[in-house]
């Protein structure tokens, strides 16, 4: 019932809850064309507009074993999503005037090599042109071991550059390990220390963390992969390798508490968070379609920011579209169910919604 109230708010004052019950039906009919087994992992999907969630469910099961559904509640690793929480990381101490975005790497890492000529903006819009670590044929050797930040630089900071810094868009893991090392050397804290304290507490996330396969976590959805005998239990790693471009852990509650602590400027000022979202130039002038933490893209031809994130058994997607205030994100515990797809085609539907109820 709350749903379909909340779908009624969504697209304006419609004649009844049967039209609610037929929005509701859509959306879960997209979902269930790719999360289609129930008895097997699935995910958990909220939309919200203006703030406020319209339609949130769960699909599939929490554990297997156990045979325990999903639940709205379930905390997911979010894998490469953490990339948001980095850049927003960066930009607050640039706001404190603690470093500058166009400061040379070689300021807080002396000895990395060209790091002269590679700036933070680099790292941040994923131009720099460093080997990301993921394509490296060694990382197997340290996949388990646990590695501190100056280890995982030290990992593949000799590696051979791919191209010159601003010379391309090359999607990098490397250039977002790195940051978060940064934020470690400016503060004097430990980068989970400082997300928790300076993103998570002040947006009130209360189930996000930094993740761990030791430690109880209340809600925590077990990750899975499917292989052609079926299902397994996702691959172990140490989150220290992925460390702050992959290894946070959140909920689709939060992560809509994340969304509107930007929105509502609870953690930067509307100028230099803007800086998240503006598509730069390579040194010739073309135009790359991401921010700092954000795929700049659109829905429709509508301006949305994404990012999406996947990380042994889990994955994760977030679409906002500011024009509409509209927010959808999807949470996974299969590399088997992909959300990205998904968000964007439930993002569409209800820009299609809303423009038939202009149209009345």
């Amino acid at each position: 019932m709350r749903t379909f109230l909340l779908l009624l708010l969504l697209v304006g004052a419609m004649p009844d809850q049967a039209t609610a019950q037929k929005l509701s039906s859509k959306i879960d009919s997209l979902i269930t064309t790719v999360v289609k087994d129930s008895n097997g992992p699935g995910a958990v999907f909220l939309v919200a507009k203006n703030g406020q969630p319209v339609y949130h469910k769960a699909f599939g099961k929490a554990n297997l074993e156990l045979g325990v559904p999903l639940s709205t509640r379930q905390v997911f690793q979010i894998g490469s999503m953490t990339k948001q929480f980095t850049a927003i990381g960066i930009l607050l101490l640039e706001e404190q005037g603690k470093l500058s975005v166009n400061d040379a790497v070689s300021k807080y890492v002396p000895d990395y090599p060209a790091g002269n000529r590679i700036t933070l903006h680099h790292l941040l819009t994923h131009t720099s042109g460093i080997k990301d670590f993921t394509k490296m044929k060694t990382l197997n050797e340290i996949a388990q071991k646990e590695m501190t930040p100056k280890m995982m630089v030290d990992f593949f900071k000799n590696e051979p550059v791919e191209f010159a810094p601003g010379e391309k868009f090359e999607y990098n893991n490397s250039s977002y390990v790195l940051l978060g090392y940064i934020i470690e050397l400016v503060t004097g804290e430990s980068y989970e220390a400082f997300i928790q304290k300076s993103i998570f507490q002040k947006a009130g996330m209360q189930q996000s963390r930094y993740a761990t396969d030791r430690q109880v976590i209340l809600n925590r959805a077990d990750g899975y992969q499917k292989k052609e005998s079926g299902y397994v239990n996702k691959t172990i790693i140490s989150y220290s390798v992925p460390f702050s471009s992959g290894s946070l852990m959140s909920t689709t509650t939060d992560l809509l508490k994340w969304q509107n602590a930007l929105n509502q400027q609870v953690l930067l000022k509307k100028e230099e968070l803007q800086k998240a979202f503006t598509k730069y130039k390579l040194n010739d002038g073309t135009e790359i379609t991401y921010g700092y933490g954000w795929h700049i893209k659109d829905v429709n031809g509508v301006p949305s920011r994404e990012h999406g994130g996947s990380i042994f058994g889990f994955k994760s997607m977030g679409v906002y579209i500011p024009e509409e205030d509209i927010y959808v994100v999807g949470l996974s515990n299969c590399d088997c169910n992909s959300p990205t797809q998904l968000a964007r085609d439930i993002a569409a539907l209800l820009l299609q919604e809303g423009r038939k109820k202009e149209k009345q």
